[in-house]
C-alpha cells in the first residue's frame, strides 16, 4: 500500500546509525555490485552541500556510499541491500513521487527509496522534523542519479 507523506506530519525519529558531536559520522558502508557503486557515486556528486540547512560532515569509514550532514547527522548510504522489511504489502511513503519505506513504520528511523536501481537509506534523526522536508530535498538528485526500476518492481 503506497500512501502520502504529509509535510510537517507528526513522525518522529531516533538516530541510530550516527552519533552526535564534530567529529566523523561513523556509519557502515554497503558493499553493493560495481554497477550499483557507480550509480551510488552519480549520487554523491549530485548531492546537495546543505540539507536542512546543515553542511556536510566527513564519515568514518570514507567511502562515496555514504554521506552525512549536521549534528547530529542526517546520514545517506546508497547500494544498500533490499531491505527485509520490504514486502508486496508494505506501507510506503511517496514524496514527489519518489516511494519510501519507513522503519519502523510507527515512528521511522530509516527510510529507504524503494523502486530505484539502487536502494538508498537515509537516517533522519528525530531533530529534523518533520523528516519529509529531509526528503524532499534528497529526492531530486536520488531521481537525478538511480533510475527507476525498468519493470516498476520495489
Amino acid at each position: 500500500m503506497r500512501r502520502s507523506l504529509a509535510v510537517g506530519g507528526p513522525l518522529t525519529a531516533l538516530v541510530l546509525v550516527a552519533g552526535c558531536g564534530a567529529g566523523a559520522v561513523e556509519a557502515p558502508v554497503p558493499r553493493p555490485p560495481a554497477s550499483i557503486a557507480r550509480l551510488c557515486q552519480t549520487l554523491r556528486d549530485r548531492l546537495p552541500a546543505k540539507v536542512h540547512g546543515r553542511s556536510r560532515r566527513s564519515t568514518t569509514p570514507k567511502s562515496p556510499l555514504v554521506t552525512a550532514w549536521g549534528s547530529p547527522a542526517i546520514v545517506v548510504r546508497c547500494g544498500m541491500p533490499r531491505p527485509l522489511a520490504l514486502k508486496p504489502t508494505s506501507d510506503l511513503v511517496v514524496i514527489n513521487g519518489l516511494n519510501w519505506l519507513p522503519v519502523p513504520p510507527d515512528r521511522p528511523v530509516t527510510f529507504t527509496a524503494v523502486g530505484r536501481q539502487a536502494y538508498i537509506e537515509v537516517t533522519v534523526p528525530a531533530a529534523y522534523e518533520p523528516p519529509g522536508d529531509v526528503l524532499i530535498e534528497l529526492g531530486g538528485p536520488i531521481k537525478a542519479a538511480v533510475p527507476a526500476t525498468p519493470d516498476g518492481s520495489l
